[in-house]
């Protein structure tokens, strides 16, 4: 009777059987299927984007030489940059003041900084319409001051992620590590740069990553922001396709799909460089 008698299946190792596999399969094709087909389809050569006509490049060099397209992806990128990097300052900041030190209100400063991940946008986006418009935020300046309002919106929506992420990481550290620093002569800023900084980089990558991913393709807080004169890369998008999808939005988007994983897999490729050199 041993002989037929099957061994139990530890929790973790449920990815082992097949029936898992095709599960996870199945899951994975259903989520990027669309993002397939979408850059499968930016390769038609027909103005329709219905029916497969042929293989053609002819839409990349339509969209490559949009001189408004190519204007809004630089927008998009130049307020992802802004916003990504000051929502880190702010973000890890924020983090660590909720979680090392107590003060009058904290659960309500805690609460306050993450409404705007409970807030829906389209609320968010009309807060900042009625903002802007009651402190007559000029919208003719020079680029890139022009972006100043999508911008601060971005950083508003952007930094309680890396807060979040960042906050969850620190749940983990090993307060000894403080104290054994500041035995061996460290001050404060340094314990901070030396202790605290590098035990919260992977989440600083995270929430860098996520910043900048959700701040350039955000739409609904972008559309209520922007100026008569300044266009993102998603609202141009979705202004070409009040008309017709065609296949030259579908190369725009391939193009925007494919550098946010470019520099992902740097972004990644860079940390696990950094943390080998640093194990050696």
């Amino acid at each position: 009777m041993a002989l037929f008698r099957r061994t139990p299946i530890a929790p973790l190792e449920y990815s082992r059987t097949l029936w898992m596999r095709l599960w996870v399969g199945a899951v994975m094709i259903f989520l990027y299927a669309p993002l397939i087909v979408l850059m499968i389809f930016s390769f038609n050569d027909s103005k329709r984007n219905v029916v497969w006509r042929g293989f053609t490049l002819k839409y990349y060099d339509k969209a490559l030489n949009n001189d408004v397209l190519v204007e809004a992806l630089i927008n998009s990128l130049t307020i992802a940059a802004l916003a990504t990097l000051i929502s880190l300052i702010l973000g890890a900041i924020s983090a660590v003041m909720l979680w090392r030190f107590r003060f009058p209100f904290k659960g309500a400063v805690d609460g306050t900084i993450s409404l705007p991940i409970i807030v829906p946008e389209i609320c968010m986006g009309v807060a900042f319409l009625m903002f802007f418009a009651k402190v007559q935020w000029p919208t003719d300046l020079v680029w890139p001051f022009n972006l100043g309002a999508i911008t601060i919106a971005h950083i508003t929506f952007c930094f309680p992620f890396v807060t979040m992420v960042v906050r969850s990481r620190l749940a983990n550290f090993n307060r000894e590590q403080e104290e054994a620093a500041k035995d061996l002569g460290a001050g404060e800023w340094q314990m901070f740069r030396d202790v605290l900084i590098p035990h919260m980089k992977p989440a600083l990558v995270a929430g860098a990553l996520l910043s900048f991913t959700l701040s350039l393709d955000d739409f609904v807080i972008t559309y209520f922001t922007s100026g008569p004169d300044t266009i993102t890369f998603p609202v141009k998008v979705y202004s070409m396709l009040r008309f017709s999808v065609t296949p030259e939005v579908n190369a725009a988007s391939t193009l925007l799909i494919i550098l946010t994983i470019v520099l992902t897999a740097v972004a990644l490729k860079l940390q696990g460089v950094k943390a080998i050199a640093e194990t050696h």
